[in-house]
């Protein structure tokens, strides 16, 4: 990386099963060169389960739901210390890639990210 170059932002996004809200936010926002995404479940039967790596990793958290805020500080409070962790309150009424979850996603993340 050369003098002056920002390294990108590490965004991390967790839902219950990772199958619908935070795999269509990964998939949407990885595209983006100033950003490297990556996305878990909450849930033992999540296509992946987030582990404390997962969140040492990510430098922005963002959770769908307030029960997914509340179980990352009580499970990783160590690893959450200096994170941003933000809840985007969606609700898991959507399926994968749905047009109306791309546009909650890309509307109430838009403050977090510059």
């Amino acid at each position: 990386m050369e003098r002056g170059e920002h390294a990108p932002d590490t965004l991390l996004f967790i839902c219950s099963r990772n199958r619908d809200r935070s795999l269509t936010a990964e998939h949407l926002f990885s595209g983006q060169n100033r950003f490297l995404v990556r996305s878990a479940g909450t849930l033992d039967g999540a296509r992946i389960k987030v582990t404390s790596g997962h969140v040492r990793w990510g430098e922005i958290i963002f959770v769908m739901e307030s029960r997914h805020h509340e179980l990352l500080q009580s499970r990783f409070p160590t690893e959450l210390r200096g994170k941003q962790l933000v809840c985007l309150f969606v609700s898991d009424d959507f399926t994968y890639g749905e047009e109306e979850l791309i546009t909650l996603l890309q509307n109430r993340q838009a403050a977090h990210i510059h």
